[in-house]
């Protein structure tokens, strides 16, 4: 599947459009309407899990399963369906939404895509991302948010240090008068 540009309606004013071409149409340019189609797809991805429909799915889905979820080297076989059902859920979710957004969308083109363009996405949507294929991030998802549920979060309140720019005793005058 190769990539054709062509302005239609979606997450971009214009977005390319991935579709089946001859070999011999293809350009110099398509490397860069690949590139261009790549990125359309992940601003599309982006808007999807920033939406309070994606949103809320995944966290009523963590809310009911963080709990089965322990800080351990072993893995319980609990883990499994419950992976399972994340993937179809989720992804299944993100894919429609893509499909609607970007006529001629196919997932699997774009996991191609992305794992040629890794470096390029944004840790937090790679991260993301990367729940849908590798258990272990999927299970470190739901260890931070056990974590954080039950106030074990990361506190970097013990490492900082206020210290105030005016010297003390010195006096500095705003244009309401003296601080």
């Amino acid at each position: 599947m190769d990539i054709q540009e062509r302005n239609i309606g979606g997450c971009e004013d214009n977005i390319v459009e991935m579709i089946d071409m001859d070999e011999e149409n293809l350009a110099l340019s398509s490397s860069s309407a690949a590139d261009t189609a790549f990125d359309a797809v992940i601003g599309c991805i982006e808007d999807i899990i920033m939406e309070e429909e994606f949103q809320q799915l995944q966290q009523s889905f963590m809310e009911k399963h963080y709990l089965e979820f322990e800080d351990s080297d072993e893995n319980k076989l609990s883990y499994t369906p419950i992976f399972n059902e994340y993937v179809d859920l989720l992804e299944k979710h993100l894919e429609q939404q893509l499909t609607e957004r970007i006529p001629g969308f196919n997932m699997n083109t774009f996991t191609e895509l992305l794992m040629q363009h890794k470096e390029e996405v944004s840790g937090d949507i790679f991260d993301m991302l990367l729940t849908f294929t590798d258990f272990m991030a999927f299970k470190e998802m739901f260890l931070d948010y056990r974590n954080e549920k039950e106030g074990r979060g990361v506190d970097l309140s013990q490492g900082l240090v206020v210290t105030s720019l005016i010297p003390a005793g010195s006096e500095h005058t705003d244009s309401t008068g003296p601080l």
